[in-house]
């Protein structure tokens, strides 16, 4: 960090500070308390406006035409961005849009993300829940939960919907981890560069899917595959460089996010053994049971937005072209929206305010999806066990993107 900057605000961009949530929300309070929007500098990033507040939060994301998205949507180095640019990798997913091209690309996949597409889809997930119950008994009730159950549960009901065969899931995985999981060393595999795992993965991701889009054009299928294959913007097929990149953040954002909610709530849930009890007794819960979940892991860690014109947040003046970074873990902990916010309660009245999934034109694509997987697993998964506790101390991944608990070994007894 730049010598007179106030240091707390590495905690954005190290990682390694995410794998600490004590320490983490501890420092996010104070920022709430006494520097709610913190001008970030340090060394290799273009400074940025750190924004911890809920309604400052609330306010940018709903103001898109104000706050743009832009090309660089996600922190890290200047010099990665510009090494990627060179190399001719540029990302153009839904989160690199804005306005119209934002509307009309979003619309193609649209359909099968609202609230009724996804209920038509409630016995599909249904089936894969119960396979992974399944799984878990075959453990014995013993095993990582994060890595055995909630990483590739998820990711099958984003597959099943995708399109792409079962014997395909552990390429999608590892090509997940190798974008998401870059910062992390236990992804990197033989790899000690993280730019060089990203464009690794990049290609791989491209060979994959130009042969996908190939096959869905000449043989459509009933999958969400056949429809960005064939999908058109502005009355012309979309470019293959958007085809691309939709098929990509479909297949990533689409488990990932959702598998550390998952194994993250879960670990609340094992550390409340009371409110866990409480989810035995009376499965409805778990509708205010997932929401807080949601709101107590915010696996999503932040997005960027470019300012287009001077604003105000919580009394400070941004000028135009400055960079803001939306703290989603932050925004959900505080405490002028979630009385007690450090304290895990799946009876929290608000709980469905999380604003894990964004605001306004670019909420979550996904999020009913997500809110539907976790709760149609753990009702089946706590109705198969007399009790279930930690077998060691759960592991959080090392991301200031998308992270949250990796590891969770339980043990369990079951029925």
């Amino acid at each position: 960090m730049v010598a007179d900057q106030d240091p707390r605000g590495s905690i954005f961009i190290d990682p390694v500070a995410y794998t600490d949530q004590d320490a983490w929300h501890s420092v996010a309070r104070e920022l709430r308390r006494e520097a709610p929007v913190l001008r970030v500098e340090a060394e290799g990033y273009t400074p940025f406006w750190a924004i911890t507040r809920y309604e400052d939060v609330f306010t940018v994301s709903r103001h898109n035409d104000w706050f743009l998205n832009t090309r660089n949507s996600v922190l890290g180095p200047d010099m990665q961005f510009e090494m990627l640019g060179a190399m001719g990798i540029e990302p153009k997913t839904l989160i690199h849009m804005d306005g119209e091209e934002h509307r009309e690309h979003r619309d193609i996949a649209n359909a099968w993300f609202r609230p009724r597409a996804v209920a038509q889809r409630q016995s599909a997930i249904d089936r894969i829940a119960e396979e992974f119950v399944g799984k878990f008994r075959d453990f014995g009730g013993r095993c990582d939960f994060a890595q055995d159950i909630a990483v590739p549960y998820t990711l099958r009901v984003i597959m099943s919907i995708f399109g792409v065969p079962e014997e395909d899931e552990p390429t999608m995985l590892r090509l997940t981890q190798g974008i998401f999981g870059a910062a992390d060393p236990e992804y990197l595999g033989d790899l000690s560069d993280p730019l060089a795992m990203i464009t690794k993965t990049i290609a791989e991701f491209e060979d994959y899917f130009n042969t996908m889009a190939a096959e869905r054009r000449a043989d459509p299928h009933d999958d969400l595959a056949t429809v960005i294959a064939n999908a058109e913007v502005g009355g012309c097929p979309m470019d293959r460089h958007a085809t691309l990149w939709y098929f990509v953040i479909i297949a990533t954002a689409g488990h990932d996010t959702t598998s550390f909610a998952l194994s993250g709530g879960l670990e609340a849930l094992l550390r409340h053994p009371d409110q866990m009890k409480a989810l035995q007794v009376d499965p409805e819960l778990v509708v205010g049971a997932t929401d807080e979940m949601i709101r107590w892991t915010s696996p999503v860690r932040h997005f960027l937005r470019y300012l287009t014109e001077p604003a105000t947040l919580s009394g400070v003046e941004i000028p135009a072209g400055d960079r803001l970074l939306l703290s989603y873990p932050s925004a959900n902990r505080d405490e002028a929206v979630f009385d007690d916010p450090m304290t895990f309660d799946i009876h929290r009245p608000n709980a469905s305010r999380t604003i894990a999934f964004g605001g306004g034109e670019h909420f979550c694509l996904g999020s009913t999806f997500a809110r539907r997987e976790i709760r149609t697993l753990l009702p089946r998964l706590f109705a198969t066990v007399e009790d279930i506790r930690l077998d060691g101390e759960p592991e959080f991944a090392q991301a200031n993107f998308v992270g949250g608990v990796k590891h969770l070994p339980v043990a369990a007894t079951l029925r």
